[in-house]
């Protein structure tokens, strides 16, 4: 048992002399004396109780012990090592890994090409996305549980540090052949009576598209509610009705028995880029963050995918 702490410093020479078989070669390795290392091995078999060298015509052989020893500090060296390694990594970019939750709307299109941007860049970074209400994102970011978030700006920001991330105009998604592609933009008046597949209320741009249509005095008549662009795009493709959504969400769906219109004057879909409070962003976050913004400068420049019929573009 010992009797005081091992001396790391006795332990790194002992290494050496191992290493390098003599107490020259290591006292040379380590810009010690060759005196120095005698010494910090003696002080090292003192402190571990047994003999780690037969002292032979001057020269050092390791005992059977010195060899069982070695090889646990073998395994220590190398659990240092890798902390060395870790610390470095964590210096210069932070953990090697990024937690992203984002709202559905960005899930299937911006933020899956921002990632792509990104692993290009760091591919030894491991990548978790979880998609949720946008009020999940802000609770999960809040609690440290993931290291950035996008979500709608209907969020209580309070307990994150947000940002504006991206507006998008709206577009009033079609089922193919309905009467309403025959016009290139539509307005408040042409909703009227039509079956309309709406957004949750607390959506700030369902919110304010219904403002635009109570002072039209237009009121479409809502068959199905859902959180998700997604399902609306998907209800409106299958016949149910029309639907007001970010373009962006329809990329999945045009051509295939969904086409999109203009609206004018146009709602808005608005989105907040959030971070855990009073954390300041590692290099990692900082490039994936950048990812971000070149996908939805990439996006709002013009994609194929706007153009149904008339030529449809979000907003800049």
């Amino acid at each position: 048992m010992l009797n005081n702490p091992l001396n790391l410093r006795q332990v790194e020479i002992f290494h050496a002399v191992m290493v390098h078989g003599t107490t020259q070669r290591a006292a040379e390795m380590l810009n010690i004396s060759q005196p120095g290392v005698s010494k910090a091995i003696q002080e090292l078999e003192r402190q571990l109780g047994f003999a780690l060298f037969h002292r032979s015509r001057r020269r050092l052989v390791p005992t059977a012990e010195a060899h069982f020893y070695f090889r646990e500090v073998e395994e220590s060296f190398a659990a240092l090592s890798r902390l060395r390694s870790a610390g470095a990594r964590i210096r210069d970019f932070g953990s090697g890994q990024i937690r992203i939750a984002t709202l559905s709307a960005l899930s299937t299109n911006i933020v899956p090409r921002a990632l792509v941007r990104f692993r290009k860049r760091h591919p030894d970074v491991s990548i978790t996305l979880q998609a949720h209400l946008s009020a999940t994102v802000k609770d999960l970011v809040a609690a440290r549980q993931f290291d950035l978030g996008l979500a709608a700006d209907e969020i209580d920001v309070t307990g994150v540090d947000a940002q504006p991330f991206s507006t998008f105009r709206g577009a009033i998604a079609l089922p193919d052949g309905h009467p309403l592609t025959a016009k290139a933009e539509l307005g408040p008046e042409d909703l009227d009576g039509e079956d309309f597949i709406a957004l949750s209320p607390e959506d700030t741009t369902r919110q304010e598209l219904e403002r635009l249509l109570a002072e039209r005095g237009s009121r479409p008549r809502m068959v199905l509610e859902t959180p998700f662009a997604n399902t609306v795009c998907a209800m409106v493709q299958a016949g149910m009705g029309i639907g007001y959504i970010n373009p962006i969400c329809a990329e999945p769906f045009l051509g295939k028995g969904l086409v999109l219109r203009a609206f004018a004057p146009p709602a808005s879909f608005r989105t907040l880029l959030i971070r855990p409070p009073a954390m300041p962003p590692s290099l990692i976050i900082r490039d994936c963050i950048a990812a971000f913004e070149e996908e939805l400068d990439a996006t709002r420049t013009y994609h194929p995918l706007y153009r149904s019929g008339e030529e449809f573009v979000p907003d800049t």
